[in-house]
């Protein structure tokens, strides 16, 4: 169910962002005054949400690896944690002002695809049985590759619909 609705979910995405009338870098989302969370000011354009997805695939992928090697790990790099991850995600989007579209979807790809191939090493018990590994904290190791694969792909399927709807509207 996960691996399906997370290539249902990437599917989906990959298609509408052909869809978008001016895909490229360097067009900037439309952004309307009631759009008032950081991720619609952050996110200039389809590059750096795709961007944003891959780093957060590499943060789920070198956590998870790190842990299994014995190498105890925090889910974000020092100095974050979930109060305050704004500041990494704003991070990711300077580290990538130089990275193309085309570049951002082979990433994009790549991790989707790795974060993939992870999920089929371990069962469904491992995925989803809270405090499976001490390591997941109080939450189940299938929470995170749900929230960071097809959750995510949500938030940014959400993204594109509404820059189609403000193509149209614009002509």
């Amino acid at each position: 169910m996960l691996l399906s609705a997370s290539q249902e979910s990437y599917e989906t995405m990959m298609s509408l962002s052909l869809k978008l009338k001016h895909p490229q870098q360097n067009f900037s989302f439309i952004v309307t005054d009631k759009m008032t969370q950081v991720h619609w000011l952050r996110d200039k354009n389809l590059r750096d949400v795709l961007i944003h997805l891959h780093e957060w695939h590499l943060l789920v992928l070198h956590w998870i690896k790190a842990n299994q090697a014995g190498q105890a790990a925090s889910f974000f790099p020092t100095p974050y944690n979930w109060r305050t991850y704004g500041g990494l995600n704003q991070e990711f989007v300077l580290k990538h002002q130089e990275t193309s579209l085309e570049q951002a979807k082979v990433l994009l790809a790549g991790s989707h695809k790795d974060m993939l191939e992870l999920i089929e090493t371990f069962s469904d018990e491992a995925l989803f049985t809270k405090q499976y590994f001490t390591w997941t904290g109080t939450t189940t190791l299938g929470s995170y590759f749900v929230s960071s694969l097809p959750s995510h792909y949500d938030w940014a399927i959400k993204k594109m619909k509404y820059q189609l709807k403000a193509d149209k509207s614009i002509g």
